[in-house]
């Protein structure tokens, strides 16, 4: 299954989706409002999600595709947003381009190290829904959408997996590796959507394809695709390195990092148009604003 969230006349609804039929998980009694109170049904009844909104769906009303798609919001709420970094070779290598000395070393190290690169991403304010601006900052010269797998974890457990797009602005990264957080972590720089899709439904997270498409002014500037299979590090790794030592909310997004970077000729302007399609899940689809100081 995959589950949307939906907003009409000022109601949201959670939005349970198969190959065929959409259904209205929220209009029945006593419906879901949110991903969140699904994973916490499921923890309590030992089942999966996809197990426990079945028992809804025979009573749910159904809704239209063209009425899905045109009113979607960002498919949860996560109190949360962290990041991993380094997780392909493409990502290690750009990074060494950029970088001299100690921060191309660092790179390197978290590439080929025991422990991977964790970091704190964003929160449910500084984050994006579908067709939501992203925003690049005033202070960058070179910014990027970095289109990454991301789960979903309910009390640390992997129950879903959404589209991620952590923007970073690579100039002020390539600084000093101590103006990290203000590269990665500032208003609209994270994105989450269109959905989210169970274990299930993806299949193996490890070989899923991704394409990251930027247009402008109706014209294609960059696109470029890869797979999951190229990340060096697996989700359960990622996820039991994120939760050592942390206190770890109900409900977190992990994105697993990019193996899509384009070149330093290619840099988002306000008014682009970024989409990102994970195959099993969909197409993330924000334009870009230039944020005010």
């Amino acid at each position: 299954m995959r589950y949307y969230r939906i907003e009409r006349d000022d109601d949201v609804s959670l939005v349970a989706s198969d190959e065929e039929t959409a259904y209205d998980l929220t209009a029945t009694e006593p419906g879901p409002t949110s991903f969140h109170e699904l994973a916490s049904a499921a923890a309590l009844t030992d089942d999966s999600v996809d197990e426990v909104a079945a028992a809804w769906t025979d009573d749910a009303p159904t809704v239209d595709r063209d009425v899905l798609e045109a009113n979607l919001i960002r498919p949860l709420d996560p109190e949360e947003i962290w990041g991993a970094g380094v997780t392909y070779s493409i990502s290690q290598e750009a990074r060494q381009e950029d970088s001299s000395g100690g921060l191309a070393e660092s790179y390197l190290n978290a590439y080929e190290g025991d422990r991977p690169e964790v970091y704190f991403k964003a929160t449910p304010s500084r984050t994006v829904g579908p067709d939501e601006a992203v925003g690049i900052r005033g202070d960058s010269e070179w910014d990027v959408p970095e289109p990454e797998l991301t789960m979903i974890l309910y009390k640390g457990d992997i129950v879903g997996y959404t589209v991620g797009n952590d923007v970073c602005s690579r100039s002020i990264e390539r600084e000093n590796l101590l103006y990290l957080p203000q590269s990665k972590i500032y208003a609209k720089s994270c994105a989450l959507g269109p959905c989210i899709s169970t274990g299930d439904t993806i299949g193996d997270p490890h070989d899923v394809r991704m394409e990251l498409t930027i247009s402008r002014d109706g014209d294609t500037v960059f696109q470029e695709s890869t797979s999951t299979s190229e990340m060096v590090r697996s989700v359960d790794e990622l996820n039991e390195f994120f939760q050592r030592y942390n206190e770890v909310p109900e409900l977190t997004a992990l994105l697993t990092g990019t193996s899509i970077i384009p070149p330093d000729d290619v840099t988002l302007e306000d008014g682009d148009d970024v989409a990102i399609e994970i195959e099993g899940i969909g197409t993330l689809e924000n334009p870009v604003e230039l944020l005010d100081s």
